[in-house]
């Protein structure tokens, strides 16, 4: 029996939902090997080559353009996680709480098209799925801190 499409799938919201866990894999990736992004890149294209191990996400803009702001702003996006994690150093997070964090900071700041609550109901979902047990929770904390700190913030109920 074929699974029955989400809600999400039927809006079209499932490709930039793939497109931001690409974008996380390909960051994690980055700080893992310890590789510059345009490696990394290289290497998920080499992937495409081969059907056995393509990935099942395509490469699209908007994971390059989330990509390319999360590294372009890194230092002081991490300069704002610091600020509104409490009583935890950023450095101590795993690597996929820290780039989940970094990816929904910087699409709250850079993307204006995208209402805060968005950003963080789907870092919340991707944290389901790539974090543990307890991380939705904790994300869902430190973006809530993230988007009353930003422009869009005015709009956030308190």
């Amino acid at each position: 029996m074929k699974p029955q499409k989400s809600h999400r799938e039927n809006k079209g919201v499932i490709s930039r939902h793939k497109a931001r866990e690409l974008a996380l894999q390909l960051l994690y990736a980055t700080e893992i090997t310890g590789n510059s992004l345009q490696e990394t890149q290289k290497g998920y294209k080499h992937l495409e080559i081969d059907p056995e191990f393509a990935p099942k996400i395509p490469m699209n803009e908007f994971t390059l353009k989330l990509l390319n702001i999360v590294l372009t702003h890194k230092d002081e996006l991490d300069e704002l996680l610091k600020r509104v994690i409490m009583h935890w150093r950023l450095e101590r997070l795993t690597y996929i709480e820290r780039n989940l964090l970094r990816l929904a900071t910087a699409e709250i700041f850079h993307f204006e098209d995208i209402p805060p609550k968005v950003t963080i109901n789907e870092y919340i979902e991707i944290a389901k799925d790539y974090g543990d047990n307890e991380a939705p929770s904790f994300i869902n904390g430190i973006l809530d801190r993230v988007a009353r700190e930003s422009p869009k913030g005015k709009d956030i109920k308190r």
